[in-house]
């Protein structure tokens, strides 16, 4: 992706989330100097990789294949293993009208995907086999706001404003806006971008940024580079 259209579509995002009335932490509007004056106090943002990401997951299409996420916190894996401190995570997305989020799985996260506002989200939903690749016969099981959701693999499931649904590791998912662009809040157990995603096809978690602008926000794929930790 361009730089200059990374660019565009946090604008664009900012205002989407802000008209839900969701307001984002004072970091996500820091120039990349400010990241870099203050890179010795960030580490509670840099290493738990809070802040923006736009990924089109490498292929260069984002507008049919793409997500927008802003993760507001987030804990440690040694939490997670220890059972003790933070162990939870939080995210606001958005997906675009058939803007899908393609198959993929969680190794380790479980999330409450929450229809926070604007149009349908449609998740469709498959369980996996005994080697962790989706199985296509299995029923899927799952909680929506507490209450048990039976469905036949490849079903969709879609959430109104206010409705959620509960996924744990190994239920294979891809989700779109359906009917147009929706608010999504991810609540989980902590939550790593970089090792924690399976795609059922051979695709990128982030994308590939051309330099053609100054940045106007660091996405949390650029820390390695900006913030000289790679």
């Amino acid at each position: 992706m361009k730089r200059s259209r990374v660019n565009q579509i946090i604008r664009e995002s900012d205002d989407f989330i802000k008209s839900f009335g969701f307001r984002l932490p004072p970091f996500a509007y820091w120039t990349p100097q400010q990241f870099i004056d203050r890179r010795a106090d960030l580490s509670g943002i840099i290493d738990a990789r809070l802040g923006w990401d736009i990924t089109d997951y490498g292929k260069g299409k984002f507008e049919s294949m793409g997500l927008v996420l802003f993760t507001t916190r987030n804990g440690s894996l040694e939490n997670l293993k220890s059972g003790t401190g933070m162990c939870y995570a939080e995210k606001i997305m958005i997906s675009r009208h058939n803007q899908v989020s393609p198959m993929h799985r969680h190794i380790t996260k479980a999330e409450d995907i929450i229809n926070r506002g604007g149009a349908k989200l449609a998740i469709k939903m498959f369980e996996s086999d005994s080697n962790g690749e989706l199985d296509e016969n299995a029923p899927v099981v799952l909680a929506s706001d507490g209450e048990p959701m039976h469905l036949s693999p490849g079903d969709i499931v879609n959430l109104e404003p206010g409705q959620s649904v509960t996924l744990l590791p190994g239920n294979w998912h891809e989700f779109w806006g359906e009917g147009g662009d929706v608010l999504i809040g991810e609540v989980s157990t902590v939550n790593d971008d970089v090792i924690d995603n399976v795609f059922q096809q051979p695709i990128g978690r982030f994308s590939d940024i051309e330099e053609d602008e100054e940045p106007l926000h660091l996405l949390v794929s650029d820390y390695d580079k900006w913030l000289g930790l790679g």
